[in-house]
């Protein structure tokens, strides 16, 4: 019971991580679907947003489907919450379970007069906006995906469970006149795996551990079948979207056979000379999450089932180079959605990409013993840096310029990343701007980016973190978790660009999770080394006083302690398991 503890609420606090039961959320039965590690805990709602009646007619007994029950009908249940409806007034009713949640909603009816089904209609949402929206219009609420607004029938003194998607708000409408019918139990069906959080962060600031624990979180929803992106929509593997989300799982739950699972599925599914996802850079972020991959965990034998497939497409990407060593990658030119409508900052972008994977590339054959391939790679990286990009003023592709020892990686931080605050961001490049932000040493200012950007997402009632977010949409916009007032926008469906508008924007979005691996390995100092045998300890606590956590390796959980000492100095306690060097 501790460890599903540990599972299911390791986004609320340390604490929480560490087994204790959640005041918000109260278990009722769970109910192992299969011997693997997927699991369903059904949980009751936490509070009534609204309801369309006050005047005890049409809804009655409310504060019924807040107790938690047994989830079994029976012929002599009192007090049960009732709908009834008339010619005129069909109620309804939102509930909150309190934390954003994959999977759908189990609801058992009492007996009654009528032993026809009850007709009523469910409409699930990731906010209050989302779950109180019509299908379409300017909001542009969906069912692509995943359906989550929709009509079903309960049985007369029985249950029925619907609904497989991403959300933490459901509406609940009788559709036909003249009802009364006694609902037992509204309790959502919770589907996860069951896996411990082995990582942890703790430090002097609890909007960082916040944040740290909500990335983990995101990433955790999104390991259901295959590592997806989103819970509502985007359940789909798209290689580029996994990059932060291995190095968060490499941070939180370690080695996890959905990683590898779900890098063979796009191997298969896209057999050369295609891209995979029908995009270039995807196809490069294959390569790079297998290095940092092998990195971490050392599964040679895993690796050198990639070979084959790793040099013919490395030998395709050489192909796309130009005599004036530029790429000219064809295909899908994506980074991310801001940057996909500037040509310039998308070859920086592509062309910084080219140089990190043909140095992964070459690193990965010297793994494999294929000296002459590290060689034939390592030449191609030299001579893709001869070629710089000119005019991108993206933060984007800077980070990546950074990163790949295009450009100074100080320089670009002066000159790009620290300008307009945390404008001009996404959530899914956010960890790369993090990344050349540290190579650049400004921790300070990279943890002042987590705290106004990834907060901003907590401030308005994030409980996971989202598929984009613009900073310049928050003045005047409401949190997700309330009705909107007439003199507020409303943060989720009043904006969005390219395929995330309104509501079909996904808050449940795994490639915004950087911080968590960031911090891990930046504030708590843990940089893995040689196939996952050595550890380098190098904390950088920034304007921090203290942080602690711990991290999954190869030989155990390492453990480590940080406090800054009054003349700026960090005194560090090590707990390493037997086997894991240390180098501090």
């Amino acid at each position: 019971m501790k460890r599903l503890f540990q599972t299911v609420f390791a986004f609320l606090s340390l604490s929480i991580m560490y087994g204790q039961l959640p005041p918000v959320f109260g278990e009722t039965y769970k109910d192992y679907t299969s011997n693997s590690e997927m699991v369903k805990t059904y949980l009751t709602p936490q509070r009534i947003v609204w309801q369309s009646d006050d005047s005890g007619a049409f809804i009655k007994n409310a504060k019924a489907l807040l107790e938690k029950g047994n989830g079994q009908v029976a012929v002599n249940d009192q007090d049960l919450f009732h709908f009834v409806s008339s010619a005129d007034d069909r109620p309804g009713i939102l509930l909150d379970y309190g934390k954003e949640i994959h999977g759908g909603v189990k609801i058992s009816m009492g007996i009654r007069e009528s032993k026809t089904p009850l007709k009523l209609r469910l409409r699930f949402g990731e906010s209050v906006g989302e779950a109180m929206s019509e299908i379409g219009g300017d909001q542009n609420a969906t069912n692509e995906h995943s359906l989550r607004d929709f009509i079903i029938e309960i049985p007369w003194l029985g249950s029925i469970e619907v609904g497989e998607t991403g959300f933490r708000f459901l509406r609940i409408d009788v559709v036909e006149a003249n009802e009364d019918a006694p609902i037992k139990a509204i309790e959502a069906a919770f589907v996860y795996r069951d896996i411990p959080y082995l990582g942890s962060f703790e430090s002097s600031d609890k909007r960082l551990n916040d944040i740290w624990a909500t990335g983990a979180y995101t990433v955790h929803l999104n390991m259901q079948n295959y590592l997806w992106d989103g819970i509502k929509r985007d359940r789909l593997v798209w290689v580029g979207d996994m990059h932060p989300e291995v190095m968060t799982i490499n941070t939180v739950f370690g080695k996890h056979a959905i990683v590898t699972k779900s890098l063979d599925l796009a191997r298969d599914q896209y057999p050369l000379p295609q891209w995979m996802n029908g995009i270039s850079s995807y196809s490069m972020w294959w390569i790079l999450i297998h290095k940092n991959w092998y990195d971490y965990h050392g599964d040679l034998v895993y690796l050198k089932k990639q070979e084959h497939y790793m040099i013919g497409l490395l030998d395709q990407l050489s192909t796309f180079i130009d005599e004036d060593n530029k790429e000219i990658l064809n295909g899908g030119r994506f980074l991310d959605w801001p940057t996909s409508e500037k040509p310039e900052a998308v070859h920086a972008g592509l062309q910084a990409m080219m140089v990190m994977t043909f140095e992964a590339g070459a690193n990965i054959m010297k793994v494999l013993g294929r000296e002459d391939l590290m060689t034939k790679y390592a030449k191609v990286s030299q001579k893709l840096k001869q070629h710089e990009p000119k005019n991108n003023t993206t933060k984007q592709a800077a980070a990546l310029m950074a990163l790949a020892d295009l450009q100074n990686a100080k320089k670009v931080n002066t000159e790009v990343l620290t300008q307009d605050g945390v404008r001009h961001m996404s959530t899914f490049y956010g960890y790369y701007i993090l990344e050349a932000m540290a190579k650049a040493n400004d921790y300070t200012g990279a943890l002042r980016v987590i705290r106004d950007y990834w907060g901003g997402m907590l401030d308005l009632g994030a409980t996971t973190f989202w598929e984009d977010f613009d900073v310049s949409d928050v003045r005047n916009s409401s949190r997700i978790d309330e009705l909107v007032p007439e003199n507020k926008n409303d943060i989720h469906g009043d904006f969005g660009e390219y395929c995330y508008v309104g509501y079909r924007h996904s808050l449940c979005h795994g490639w915004a999770s950087g911080p968590t691996s960031w911090l891990s390995q930046h504030v708590l100092g843990i940089h893995v080394l040689d196939a996952g045998e050595t550890v380098k300890i190098t904390p950088h606590l920034g304007d921090l006083e203290w942080a602690k956590g711990g991290f999954p390796t190869k030989y155990g959980i390492l453990k480590v302690n940080h406090r800054k000492n009054a003349d700026g100095s960090i005194e560090s306690k090590v707990d390493a398991p037997d086997g894991l060097a240390i180098i501090k």
